[in-house]
C-alpha cells in the first residue's frame, strides 16, 4: 500500500507525530507499525505467584506496543531542557519547552487532567543540596502514574485508529531509499511512502544501527548509563517527594571526578524487570491511585559512561554487564547496601530479616561480582552523599537492585528538522540518540509533525 508518511515505532514519538499530522493535515494517508502488541494486549506474564520471573517473551510487553517503553513507565513528563536529551540543542531552547507544554496539554486533555504538576522553582531542597555537594537539576514534572498514563494512551488511541492504520506484531525489516519515497519491508508485505518517520526507542537502537548502516546515515558513538535501582521505606525520601515528586540530583564523585545521579524516582512504587534485546535489567513504577501505592519509594543511581576512539559499542559495553549479572542471578540481583560495603553476599534469610519487604522477587546476591569497581564505588559514594539530605538512605537494610542499563542509540546526523541527509527521512525519539524521556522523544514527534505539515 502506498502512503504519504510512514511511521516506524507507536511509543511517544510515533504516536504524537500521528496525532499533530492528523490535526493539521487530515487528507494524509498515514501508517504506524510497531513491533510490539496492541495496548489491550500488552501484558507482562509475571505475577508474583504462579511466574514471578522473566520468562523472555518473543516481544516484551512492558518494553514494546503501543506506547512504547513508557506505557508501563511512572508516566512523568519532565518540562526541562536541563535533562531528558539534547532536542533544544536542535531546535532552540524556547521552542523545546513550548513543544513539551503542548504535549502536557494534550495528556491533560487526553485523560490526564487532575494531575499534579510539581516544579522544583522556589524549592529549599535546592539549596540544602548544594549545601552537601549535590546539585537538584530545574524541572516541572507532570506525573501521571502508571494507571493514568495508560487512560491517557487508551483515549489517544481510540481517536487515532479512526484516523490511522495501525500495524502491530509487524517489525519492520528494511528502509529503503526510492524513487519519490521510501519502501518499508515488514516479513509479509512491503508498503511504500512519500516520508517515513522512524521513532524505534531505546529498544530499538541495535535495528537503528543496522538501518543507518545500510542507508549510509552518518551516526556518532553515544553513551551508556549503567547502575542500581535503590529501594528504601517511602518516609525517607517523603519530605523530597512529597514537594518534588521526582527529584534530579546530581553528584560529582571525590574518587573519580564521575557524575552519579538518580533517575526515575517511583514515591511509594514498586520495582519491576524489563527485557530489552533478551538481556533483563531492572526498572520501576509507581501508580497514582493510593489503593496500588506500596510502602517503598525506588529510584535509580546510574552513571553516565562515554567512550572514545577506537570503541564505539557503548550499548554492548552495557549489555555485557547486564549479561554477567544474568549469568549468576538468573536474572535481576538484590543486595542489601550493610551487606554490600561489608563484602558480603546477600543471602535469602538476610533479605526476609530486613525491615522492608521488597517489591520485586529478585536473587540475592553480590553486586561487586557484576559492577566495574569504578562505577559500583561511584554508587557508594553517592548513596552516603544522598545521607545527608535524606538520613537514612544509607540504612543496611537499604536495597539494591542490579543491574539498570540505560541504552542510548547511537546518535544520528540529522538537520534541525530532526531529518537525515535522506530527504523525506525523519528520526525522532529516543532511538535517535537525542532525546531519553517521555517529555523529548513526544515534543520530538510533534516536531517533526509540523516540518511534513508545514511542506
Amino acid at each position: 500500500m502506498k502512503y504519504d508518511v510512514i511511521i516506524i515505532g507507536a511509543g511517544p514519538g510515533g504516536i504524537f507525530s500521528a496525532y499533530e499530522l492528523t490535526r493539521l493535515a487530515p487528507t494524509l494517508k498515514i501508517g504506524v507499525f510497531e513491533a510490539g502488541h496492541a495496548l489491550e494486549k500488552r501484558r507482562c506474564p509475571i505475577d508474583g505467584e504462579k511466574v514471578k520471573t522473566c520468562i523472555g517473551c518473543k516481544s516484551c510487553s512492558i518494553m514494546s506496543g503501543f506506547g512504547g517503553a513508557g506505557a508501563f513507565s511512572d508516566g512523568k513528563y519532565n518540562i526541562t531542557n536541563d535533562f531528558g536529551g539534547t532536542l533544544h540543542e536542535y531546535i532552540g531552547k524556547e521552542k523545546a519547552l513550548s513543544l513539551m507544554r503542548y504535549v502536557d496539554e494534550i495528556n491533560l486533555r487526553y485523560g490526564g487532567e487532575g494531575t499534579k504538576l510539581y516544579t522544583t522553582a522556589g524549592s529549599k531542597f535546592k539549596k540544602l543540596c548544594m549545601q552537601n555537594d549535590l546539585h537538584l537539576l530545574n524541572a516541572s514534572v507532570r506525573h501521571l502514574g502508571t494507571d493514568i498514563n495508560y487512560i491517557v494512551l487508551e483515549n489517544l488511541y481510540k481517536d487515532l485508529k479512526e484516523k490511522v492504520d495501525f500495524y502491530f506484531d509487524s517489525p519492520v525489516e528494511h528502509v529503503r531509499a526510492i524513487d519519490g519515497g521510501y519502501e518499508v519491508e515488514c516479513a509479509k508485505e512491503t508498503h511504500t511512502c512519500e516520508k517515513c518517520i522512524i521513532s524505534v526507542g531505546r529498544i530499538g537502537s541495535k535495528w537503528m544501527e543496522t538501518a543507518c548502516r545500510e542507508m549510509k546515515i552518518p551516526t556518532k558513538s553515544n553513551r551508556v548509563d549503567i547502575g542500581v535501582r535503590v529501594e528504601l521505606p517511602a518516609e525517607i525520601f517523603s519530605h523530597l517527594t512529597d514537594e518534588l515528586y521526582e527529584s534530579k540530583i546530581v553528584y560529582r564523585t571525590k574518587q573519580y571526578g564521575d557524575l552519579v545521579r538518580t533517575f526515575c524516582m517511583n514515591p511509594k512504587g514498586a520495582v519491576v524487570n524489563e527485557n530489552t534485546n533478551g538481556i533483563i535489567t531492572v526498572n520501576g513504577h509507581s501508580y497514582e491511585d493510593p489503593a496500588r501505592q506500596t510502602e517503598n519509594t525506588n529510584f535509580a543511581l546510574l552513571v553516565a559512561k562515554h567512550f572514545s576512539e577506537p570503541f564505539k559499542d557503548s550499548n554492548g559495553y552495557g549489555e555485557s554487564i547486564a549479561r554477567l549479572s544474568n549469568m549468576l542471578g538468573g536474572g535481576v540481583i538484590v543486595q542489601r547496601f550493610g551487606d554490600l560495603i561489608r563484602g558480603k553476599r546477600s543471602t535469602p534469610s538476610r533479605i526476609e530479616e530486613a525491615f522492608i519487604t521488597p517489591t520485586l522477587k529478585a536473587t540475592p546476591g553480590d553486586l561487586s561480582l557484576v559492577l566495574p569497581k569504578r562505577i559500583l564505588d561511584g554508587i557508594i559514594e553517592m548513596i552516603y552523599a544522598l545521607d545527608k539530605v535524606a538520613p537514612g538512605t544509607a540504612n543496611d537494610d537499604t536495597l539494591l537492585y542490579g543491574v539498570e542499563v540505560k541504552f542510548y542509540n547511537m546518535e544520528v546526523e540529522v538537520s534541525e528538522n530532526l531529518e537525515c541527509q535522506l530527504p523525506g527521512l525523519y528520526i525522532i525519539g529516543d532511538g535517535s540518540g537525542i532525546t531519553h524521556s517521555l517529555s523529548h522523544a513526544s515534543a520530538s514527534g510533534v516536531h517533526v509533525a509540523r516540518c511534513i505539515a508545514a511542506k
